[in-house]
């Protein structure tokens, strides 16, 4: 019998200076907003983070509101509201994002040894989010995209996240194929990507695991109640 595990990662981003994983059912939800009862989920939180061996409460946490504005984070907070984008460059600060089907996106410089975290549904992928995050850490930490390192985490693959016509013609004809009557599929993974390189990165590395065809991940698609897994991004 094959053991869920805890936490995945991307194993082109191994640092021992970076931290970033994403959570599993394993663990339990990590998402309050639906919770009836807060007390497991902050329990799961906990997990997590000794799951990653760090140790830092309370996690600052992406308020996601599918838009694409990020804020700099120099000390742990609680919660960001109105962004889906969190950058830091400090030691004892866990970015920290809940997610259902839309993508963690996780940014590791490790010359200006700073990171980021943004939440990217079809919204903030088409706001530009993950844009928007590389040029924050250029601008307040003076990284050069070339030097950035990115992950793109579990989420709804193009074979699996249908959308209908007036979201598809928001998007480049190369992320869209016909679906079933009158809907189409949606890559998101790749319209990511593609930003984060024309964003100027060179190393963009895709986890390839999709939420709606994995049972041991949240998928809002497959199941809506409310469940989320979460993704940390920390710097030792």
């Amino acid at each position: 019998m094959i053991q869920t595990p805890h936490v995945l990662k991307i194993d082109k981003l191994d640092d021992p200076a970076f931290v970033h994983g994403f959570s599993t059912i394993a663990l339990g939800s990590v998402g309050l907003t639906h919770a009836p009862d807060p007390v497991p989920v902050l329990a799961s939180r906990r997990a997590f983070a000794r799951a990653l061996n760090i140790e830092v409460e309370p996690f600052t946490t992406v308020g996601a509101v599918h838009g694409s504005a990020v804020a700099r984070v120099d000390e742990p907070l609680d919660v960001v509201q109105g962004v889906d984008g969190l950058i830091t460059d400090q030691r004892g600060v866990a970015l920290f994002a809940t997610f259902a089907d839309c993508y963690p996106i996780v940014l590791w410089d490790p010359n200006r040894r700073c990171a980021g975290l943004a939440h990217a549904g079809w919204r903030g992928t088409m706001a530009g989010v993950a844009k928007v995050a590389v040029k924050a850490m250029h601008d307040e930490f003076g990284s050069a995209p070339a030097d950035i390192r990115a992950g793109i985490g579990p989420g709804i693959c193009g074979r699996c996240y249908e959308v209908g016509g007036e979201v598809a013609s928001q998007f480049d004809a190369r992320f869209v194929t016909p679906g079933a009557g009158d809907r189409f599929l949606l890559d998101l993974a790749a319209a990511n990507r593609a930003e984060l390189e024309e964003a100027g990165l060179s190393e963009v590395h895709v986890l390839g695991i999709c939420t709606k065809e994995s049972d041991f991940l949240p998928s809002h698609r497959r199941t809506p109640d409310g469940t989320r897994f979460g993704a940390i991004v920390a710097l030792r």
